[in-house]
């Protein structure tokens, strides 16, 4: 069978719900619906561990950050290490990578499996930025003219232009948007201008009647944000529900503009397959590395293990296995992508991997043994925005969260400066637990761990996160017991 060129695009923290093929309720991404509409919407993507670096690194070497090493921001990833793109170079396709890397900057940490790339050093910049190339035996740094989402294609369309048209390709096409800070494009500027946009329901949520890690985390919109992030001066001294409300006018704006210039770049991306004639013997991809809190629980940022951050869109266009319009409702993950796409080369998942070829959900066929529930862990305590290191356990259902607030001497993991408000200290919390029942609950607002109807549930939900910490190789926290 002819293998399939591969296209997967990956924006930085575009929630599911910013895309209209998810029936956001603000956000117009009709280039991004294109792949939607051609081929699978994946409702329950999740990623393992909510955080930029530590997600990349999953997705390349299919394994969990306790094993690839990458659990934080400020742990770079050994480019020695087994990745889907080495498997698939070595297989005969020509790969390139670039835009957003965020996994190292040393040449020990730069892309490898790759014939070419070009990758931003750290987040990189909106506005002529910066990037990492590949200079003989080392790397250089070249800056390029204009704006960021529009080079990254660009270099993208270039690399296409001049591959190899005998052999497959696996094109990753990264883009640093919509990474705070949000800077739009002249073209996108002045979009929604005059517009009010619709607020979250649980915007003014106050956190009652959950862990202490919630109103603990210093990522609320308004209170917590710089005015370099929404471009205007903030009056600390207003009210919190009338600053938060305020805010995320602002805020939803500047991101959404954002997200915009990713779509247009999306359309080009599309227009080029059909124009040369890729179309049917390509696999296009959109994700994004994590969701995020558009206002929801009044936050911005991500980390939680709570739905908007946790879910990443998964979208999934290939006309040859594909049908078109089709949606898939069973967990997969960012463990996932690494085996899905060797497979879709024809290449058997290597014993390294911990996660699953998604390939049968594709062909609308869920084998009887899929997976029930993710284990998903945040391992950087305190940091940033003073979100509690946790982890737990989401099935179709439920949902089990441990906040055990300690770095376990992970790097990264000080707190850095502050806006506005600043945090409390949650280290040396004493760790509690969280339980939501997402079908009664799915905005997750009431705790029900202590509720006695769900003793029975919070038992076996236990039992099934401490089965897969064994599965995984991933040690339990000290203060974690039955």
């Amino acid at each position: 069978m002819k293998q399939p060129n591969i296209l997967f695009i990956m924006a930085d923290d575009h929630a599911a719900h910013a895309i209209s093929a998810y029936g956001s309720r603000v956000g117009k991404t009709p280039h991004i619906d294109r792949i939607a509409h051609g081929g699978m919407r994946f409702d329950n993507c999740f990623c393992t561990n909510s955080i930029c670096t530590p997600s990349r690194a999953v997705i390349l070497t299919g394994t969990h950050c306790h094993v690839n090493g990458v659990t934080t921001l400020a742990t770079p990833l050994d480019n020695r290490q087994l990745t889907f793109p080495k498997l698939l170079q070595q297989a005969g396709y020509q790969t390139a990578v670039f835009g957003k890397w965020h996994l190292g900057e040393a040449p020990e940490n730069c892309p490898a499996g790759f014939d070419d790339w070009a990758v931003l050093p750290g987040q990189g910049y909106y506005f002529n930025p910066e990037f990492i190339v590949p200079d003989g035996a080392g790397i250089t740094r070249r800056q390029v003219p204009g704006y960021c989402t529009d080079i990254i294609t660009d270099m993208s369309l270039d690399w296409l232009q001049k591959r190899d048209k005998n052999r497959p390709f696996c094109l990753l096409t990264h883009h640093k948007a919509p990474h705070r800070q949000w800077l739009s494009d002249e073209v996108h500027d002045a979009l929604f201008l005059g517009e009010t946009m619709a607020e979250p329901d649980n915007l003014q949520d106050d956190y009652r009647g959950r862990a202490f890690a919630a109103e603990a985390a210093a990522m609320r919109v308004g209170v917590h944000m710089m005015p370099s992030d929404i471009r205007a001066e903030i009056n600390h001294n207003l009210p919190e529900p009338q600053l938060r409300a305020w805010a995320y006018q602002r805020y939803i704006k500047a991101y959404l503009r954002v997200c915009a210039s990713i779509d247009d770049n999306v359309g080009r991306m599309l227009d080029y397959l059909d124009a040369e004639g890729l179309t049917q013997d390509t696999v296009v991809i959109y994700t994004s590395d994590q969701g995020f809190f558009l206002g929801d629980h009044g936050w911005f940022d991500k980390r939680f293990m709570y739905e908007e951050s946790l879910r990443m869109p998964f979208l999934l266009r290939y006309p040859r296995e594909v049908r078109p319009g089709s949606v898939n409702r069973d967990i997969v993950s960012n463990l996932d992508f690494a085996p899905l796409f060797t497979d879709l080369a024809g290449l058997p998942t290597p014993k390294e991997f911990q996660g699953r070829s998604f390939r049968p959900l594709l062909q609308g066929r869920t084998p009887a043994d899929w997976r029930q529930a993710l284990y998903y862990r945040y391992w950087m305590n305190r940091a940033h925005h003073n979100v509690a290191a946790h982890y737990g356990i989401r099935t179709l259902k439920h949902k089990l969260i441990y906040y055990y607030y300690d770095d376990c001497g992970q790097a990264g993991c000080d707190q850095k400066g502050w806006a506005g408000r600043p945090p409390v200290e949650i280290n040396g919390h004493e760790p509690e637990w969280e339980l939501f029942d997402l079908e009664k609950d799915p905005r997750e607002m009431n705790n029900v761990y202590n509720d006695p109807a769900y003793a029975g549930i919070r038992k076996q939900l236990t039992d099934q996160l401490h089965q897969l910490q064994a599965e995984y190789g991933d040690r339990r926290y000290a203060k974690d017991i039955d």
